[in-house]
């Protein structure tokens, strides 16, 4: 296989990987941001339900990224994804404080959020789950 063909053909899983994490972010988001909204309309301070929405997700979000986006199987990664999960967490706690101090709503304010949190995620759950630059890192 030619140098040029490699390349090619790197980049296409490459963006094909990105595609899944995106459509299986959406899928993950749509579940917590339901969480976060549920327990926000139902009278919970938005600090609480944020720690709701991340805990809730995190088994089901680490079984959709491994099985459904970077091929990883068992159970093995979860220590390192948690903690990935908890520094992803500890900015988005931070900056909904932030954002909300600026007097924008719950809701919004975690609406406007989600597309850092998002671009965090990828760098750090893929990074955790064996996948930099469209290669395994195993």
């Amino acid at each position: 296989m030619s140098p040029l063909h490699r390349t090619a053909q790197h980049d296409r899983n490459s963006d094909r990987t990105l595609l899944r994490f995106l459509a299986v972010g959406v899928v993950n988001t749509a579940f917590g941001y339901c969480i976060y909204a549920l327990a926000v309309l139902a009278g919970a301070p938005p600090q609480l339900a944020l720690i709701l929405q991340f805990v809730l997700g995190a088994l089901w979000n680490f079984q959709m990224h491994a099985r459904l986006v970077f091929a990883v199987r068992g159970w093995a990664r979860l220590p390192a994804y948690i903690g990935a999960y908890l520094l992803i967490y500890a900015g988005n706690a931070l900056a909904l404080r932030l954002v909300m101090a600026q007097g924008i709503g719950a809701l919004m304010a975690q609406l406007l959020i989600l597309p850092v949190v998002v671009a965090a995620s990828w760098l750090l759950i893929g990074q955790v789950m064996g996948y930099r630059q469209g290669r395994r890192l195993d």
